[in-house]
């Protein structure tokens, strides 16, 4: 018996300039890390109840795409969208998708 499906939620993620996450990468064009833009991703998944229960105590990133770099100062939206098996995931700057991918609960 499969559970119902989540409804698609979208969710605002401003970029402060001021993340230590920008020192060193990289000097003079700063671009915020891959694995901070999942960081983000998967707190946006745990602040939400039913995400959080879908995607159970130990979320797996089944996979991901890095499409357009991240800088300081950005306003990111990052989207969730419910499947069977998984939580399939967007994020965009404006028009533009930044990264996408998916997260299963590990069995």
């Amino acid at each position: 018996m499969s559970l119902p499906l989540l409804d698609p939620i979208e969710i605002e993620q401003p970029i402060d300039a001021s993340l230590p996450a920008f020192d060193g990468h990289f000097p003079g064009a700063p671009v915020l890390p891959g694995a901070m833009l999942l960081a983000l991703v998967l707190r946006a998944v745990a602040r939400q109840p039913a995400w959080a229960g879908k995607a159970g105590p130990t979320p797996c990133v089944q996979q991901v795409k890095f499409l357009a770099a991240v800088g300081p100062g950005q306003r990111l939206h990052i989207r969730l969208n419910d499947s069977d098996r998984a939580i399939a995931f967007s994020v965009r700057r404006g028009e533009t998708v930044v990264a996408r991918g998916q997260i299963q609960a590990t069995p």
